[in-house]
């Protein structure tokens, strides 16, 4: 058949250029060492970054919640499936990260993703004059947003502010938008928010700041980006993400009580799915009171120990460390074959770390994409430092 024999042709001209992405079956709970195909490996890919995910509590916390609630919500959160546990989960977030918005509420989502698309699209819906304002690196469901808003988009290159200045002086539109990723994704580094949100100040323009590498992991109390930059503003719109350190899973939104009722209002990815099951949201509340108490401290200061250890460690001549405080360590190898060979190589030591490619990253910039967890120890993350120091040294010897 014509168009079967179509897409075989496809997928083999991406395996001719090692472009092929594969899954892996894991066996056990999301956690540091795990089973992976019916074998035991060390992983350095989740993004469970406070060692949540299998967390005692918040498994209790998810029974609870089934117990409680049932298995699905049955409908969408403004037909019937905005349950009891959605409206205290956002109760919650609003409280928690709201300290550094004004008049602030939260709005549950099944997932980033989800919560990325709604924001875009709703708060420049009804102007067809708007314009938004992208991050060069931004996730790719920013990139989506900006595509279903429908609007003219403009792409600034990687925090320069300069240049988003210039676009933003040049702008006419009521209606403007600058969003960005918090911590990128691929890169690790952080995204100049105070210099940003000051751009937005003076220009009018909201800030949509999608914090999914941050949430929990950053600021004192784990709020975030926000509490890390100590971001105050009404320009504020701020996207979490709970299925990495918060260990579960879904996102919301928490802005200005305006934001809110609008993304109730007009967000089509808000009003036409069904709501995520009310167990979720459960557990979200015992992992909340883990980040914000003293273990979520406990762990923070953890996770920054073993970022320092890795910084400090790895001693690499050909390939590149990219520089980064966050629990997000990129190796950059170049080839993507070569890439692809090194990561089989340390999988077949028993370290499991995520090998990006294109389009993910520019072509020639493959890397691995190490993450560090709380969950980890000192020797765990010794061992993969010893063995990537190792495959370098040994990779490139002459003759």
């Amino acid at each position: 058949m014509e168009l079967i024999a179509r897409l075989q042709q496809q997928l083999q001209g991406l395996e001719e250029r090692s472009l092929i992405r594969r899954r892996r079956t894991v066996d056990t709970p999301c956690a540091p060492r795990l089973t992976v195909d019916g074998r035991a490996m060390l992983a350095f890919c989740s993004n469970d970054y406070l060692g949540l995910a299998s967390h005692p509590r918040i498994v209790a916390a998810l029974k609870e919640g089934a117990d409680l609630y049932g298995a699905g919500s049955g409908a969408s959160h403004l037909i019937s499936g905005h349950g009891r546990a959605h409206a205290q989960l956002e109760e919650r977030l609003a409280t928690f990260v709201g300290a550094n918005l004004e008049n602030a509420r939260a709005l549950y989502f099944c997932t980033g993703y989800m919560a990325n698309l709604a924001v875009l699209t709703a708060l420049s819906a009804g102007d067809a004059d708007a314009e938004i304002f992208s991050e060069a690196l931004n996730h790719a469901s920013l990139i989506d947003g900006t595509r279903l808003a429908r609007v003219k988009t403009r792409v600034y290159p990687h925090a320069n502010l300069d240049a988003l200045s210039a676009l933003l002086a040049a702008s006419t539109a009521k209606t403007k938008i600058v969003v960005t990723d918090s911590v990128f994704s691929m890169d690790g580094d952080l995204a100049p928010l105070p210099a940003l949100l000051a751009l937005c100040e003076q220009y009018g323009a909201w800030l949509v700041v999608d914090d999914a590498h941050g949430f929990g992991a950053l600021g004192a109390n784990g709020r975030g980006a926000l509490e890390h930059f100590d971001l105050h503003s009404p320009y504020l719109v701020y996207v979490g993400t709970l299925g990495k350190s918060a260990g579960v899973g879904g996102a919301f939104v928490c802005a200005h009580e305006a934001v809110i009722d609008t993304l109730i209002q007009k967000a089509r990815p808000y009003i036409f799915t069904t709501a995520a099951a009310p167990a979720l949201a459960h557990a979200l509340l015992a992992s909340l009171d883990i980040i914000a108490g003293e273990e979520g401290r406990q762990r923070r200061a953890h996770l920054a120990a073993l970022v320092a250890q890795w910084n400090d460690g790895l001693q690499l001549q050909r390939w590149q460390a990219l520089p980064s405080v966050t629990a997000i360590q990129p190796v950059i190898i170049g080839e993507n074959a070569d890439m692809l060979d090194i990561a089989a190589t340390l999988y077949e030591q028993g370290l499991w770390v995520g090998a990006i490619r294109p389009p993910t990253v520019p072509a020639g910039s493959a890397r691995l994409r190490v993450t560090l967890s709380a969950g980890h120890t000192a020797q765990e993350v010794a061992q993969l430092i010893n063995a990537v120091n190792t495959l370098e040294r040994t990779r490139h010897e002459p003759g």
